[in-house]
Order: structure tokens, then C-alpha cells, then sequence
């Protein structure tokens, strides 16, 4: 094996073993506060609603639910950790290390999709006790989860390179990607809209990744499946793109 592999391989190793030591905070507490949407929003409200689009809410409301734990895991794993190393000081031993910049981004990268995976295949085992669930697309299924889980988990690394304090961390998940998610389509369809918000809502990306993973499950979809899977790869390339030139010149990394 190259040196490269070994090393990429050692940062996610490393990346999986932190996560897993400290299951009681990166693998519980999605597993209980999905547990409680499915309670509250599928059985509750959902059995005063009905259908959605033709399907049972509860069905309706599980893609969106797998995706929101998936894009707020990855997002959280990578700008803490990736933090956490810069407050310790250590990441500057990786920059001055042989390794390339690839490495380290797509080692913690890796990091940040894996628990993404971990925690959306635990609110999917969740959902099964609430309702039947089927993958007539399995490979759109897995595809839009790899895909949304690295787009999440790059946004976390530029969060965390341009991040001064802990504090730092929290204001994008907070005023950023909470809304960008409630507001993505998870809990309705977009054709309850009136025009204007649902043209508002065809901008937001969270949107294209709910449906395109909806489909995956479901076989329906607000979307076009080209035109979602475009705007994930797109995003993939631009922020790991905007990581690797954010190493190279190490903003925020070198004081």
C-alpha cells in the first residue's frame, strides 16, 4: 500500500475511533430525537393528515427525516473534530507532514461521511418500527446519501478552517442549515406552496437531496433526478475544490 493510502487511511481510522468512543454524543442523540419526529409528526399529526402526494405521511416524512440526520451528522463530525485539531495545534503537524493536502481533507472527510452513514442506517432501522420501508432505487438511494454526506461534510471543513472559537462552529448548523433544512421539503411537498415560496424553495439545495433520496425510497420525487444529481456532483467538485485551495494557502490554519 502507498504512503498516501496509508495515511488517508489512518486519519479516517482515527476519525471512526473518536466517533465511536464517544457514542453516547455522535450516535444517541440523533437516534432519540428522530425517534421523537417519528412519534410526534408520523403518528400524531401524521394520522390527522393522512396522505402526502398520495403516499401515508409517516412514509412521506421517513426520507426526508434519514437525510436530515445524515446531512447534520456529517456536517457536525468534520467541523468539530477538524476544529478540534486546529485548536490543538496539531494540524500543523499534517501540513508540514509529506502528506498531501488530499489526504487530509479526504481523510477527515471520510470521517464526517461514515458517521453520516452510521447514524442515517439508525434512524432507518428506527423508522422500520413505525412503517414498512421498501428501496425500489437502491443505487439513487445510496448514491444521494454518499453524495450529500461528502457535500455536508466539506461545508463542515470550511466551516471549521475559518472558525476563531468554538462558538464559531454552531452559527452555520444554527441559522443556516437547520432552516435550509426545515424549509427543504422534509415535513411537506413543495406543491402546497404558493408560486413565489415554492420558486424560494427550488434554490435551496437541501431540497434536490430530500427528493432524489425520496425517490431512492419511494419511487416520487418533486424533481428531476438529472437535475438533483447535477447540483450534488456540482457541489461536491466546487467545495472540495475551495478545501484543497483552503490547505494550500492554510487560511486559517497557519498563525
Amino acid at each position: 500500500m502507498s504512503p498516501n493510502l496509508t495515511a488517508l487511511r489512518t486519519i479516517a481510522r482515527r476519525e471512526v475511533a473518536r466517533i465511536l468512543r464517544i457514542w453516547g454524543q455522535t450516535l444517541v442523540p440523533p437516534a432519540i430525537t428522530m425517534t421523537l419526529y417519528f412519534l410526534i409528526f408520523g403518528n400524531l399529526i401524521g394520522s390527522r393528515i393522512g396522505t402526502m402526494d398520495g403516499i401515508s405521511y409517516m412514509d412521506f416524512i421517513v426520507p426526508g427525516l434519514v437525510m436530515m440526520a445524515i446531512i447534520q451528522n456529517a456536517y457536525g463530525n468534520i467541523s468539530s473534530s477538524f476544529f478540534g485539531a486546529k485548536f490543538g495545534r496539531h494540524i500543523e503537524e499534517m501540513l508540514v507532514s509529506p502528506m498531501p493536502n488530499w489526504v487530509i481533507l479526504g481523510g477527515y472527510v471520510a470521517g464526517g461521511v461514515l458517521r453520516g452513514l452510521m447514524v442515517g442506517a439508525i434512524v432507518l432501522l428506527i423508522s422500520m418500527f413505525f412503517t414498512r420501508i421498501s428501496v425500489p432505487h437502491p443505487f439513487i438511494t445510496l448514491a444521494t446519501v454518499l453524495l450529500g454526506a461528502t457535500i455536508f461534510s466539506l461545508a463542515g471543513f470550511v466551516n471549521a478552517v475559518y472558525a476563531k472559537k468554538f462558538d464559531d462552529i454552531a452559527i452555520v448548523p444554527t441559522f443556516i442549515l437547520t432552516p435550509l433544512t426545515y424549509l427543504g421539503g422534509v415535513f411537506y411537498s413543495v406543491k402546497l406552496l404558493p408560486d413565489w415560496a415554492e420558486a424560494a424553495t427550488h434554490l435551496n439545495p437541501i431540497f434536490y437531496m430530500v427528493n432524489a433520496f425520496r425517490y431512492g425510497l419511494l419511487g416520487q420525487s418533486d424533481v428531476s433526478m438529472a437535475t438533483a444529481f447535477a447540483l450534488m456532483v456540482g457541489f461536491v467538485l466546487a467545495l472540495g475544490a475551495l478545501g484543497l485551495w483552503l490547505l494550500k494557502k492554510g487560511i486559517g490554519l497557519r498563525s
